[in-house]
């Protein structure tokens, strides 16, 4: 059961960066030990106020532990985002989990290279007991899939070596919510790396792709600014059942 001590902790302790000079949110969360720094923004920032164009979106954070410990195993990492923001799949190329299966991150890209829609590169390490840490790391790929309940999705995958070379394939469903001012909500569940004993601890996303399908141009990620900000919910869940959520604020100008 998640402690009330710490939902007290979180709301507490919870601090948002975002000003109307800043380049980009950023949420800085503490429950107890654990501390989680997250950033995004995105590319332009002048935005007309009404109708969506495309833009790029991108987004990291890192995890870590005031006392310099490893924190616990990231269960669920989950984003609400806001509904000036939208994606569009018309005509995008689809990836099936049957292509990914078994691939490292280059056979991964040349199996599904027309559905990639982001990319990155995560960190971690694997603490097995009474051994030293091995670090890991992968970069990362998002796939456009097929859809799920009449909704959007993507594959995320990464592929690492320690302990033995292990494929990882996470589907993640980009669900429609009428919820205030999110449109858009993200759950993804976090697989156990190398037996649990894989701790992610840091990790970055560049996220959009523009193609062309029967003659008009179509971008996967696109979003207008009828409020002078665009923002997004953080909720991300420890395998100890530690729980942390905040909101970050993103500026964006009004463009004629």
């Amino acid at each position: 059961m998640r402690s009330k001590v710490l939902t007290l902790a979180v709301l507490g302790l919870l601090v948002v960066a975002a000003t109307a000079l800043a380049k980009r949110a950023e949420v800085h969360l503490r429950a107890g030990d654990i501390l989680v720094d997250g950033y995004g923004g995105f590319r332009p920032e002048a935005l007309p106020e009404r109708k969506m164009i495309p833009i790029r979106a991108y987004g990291g954070g890192k995890i870590s532990t005031v006392s310099g410990k490893f924190p616990p195993a990231l269960a669920e990492l989950n984003f609400e985002f806001d509904r000036d923001a939208a994606v569009e799949t018309r005509g995008l190329l689809v990836c099936t989990k049957g292509k990914l299966i078994a691939t490292d991150v280059p056979a991964a890209r040349r199996a599904c290279g027309g559905a990639i829609v982001g990319k990155g590169f995560g960190k971690g390490v694997v603490v097995f007991p009474e051994q030293d840490p091995i670090p890991a790391g992968s970069a990362l790929t998002l796939f456009n899939g097929p859809k799920k309940n009449g909704n959007n999705t993507v594959f995320a995958h990464f592929h690492i070596v320690v302990p033995a070379p292990t494929t990882f394939i996470v589907p993640i469903e980009i669900k429609r919510i009428n919820r205030g001012l999110y449109g858009y909500r993200t759950e993804a569940k976090i697989p156990k790396i190398a037996g649990g004993y894989g701790i992610p601890l840091s990790g970055w996303l560049k996220i959009g792709r523009k193609w062309t399908y029967k003659g008009k141009r179509y971008s996967y990620v696109n979003a207008r600014c009828s409020r002078g900000r665009l923002q997004a919910h953080i909720e991300v869940s420890f395998r100890d059942d530690t729980f942390l959520s905040g909101t970050a604020f993103s500026p964006c100008k009004v463009r004629n």
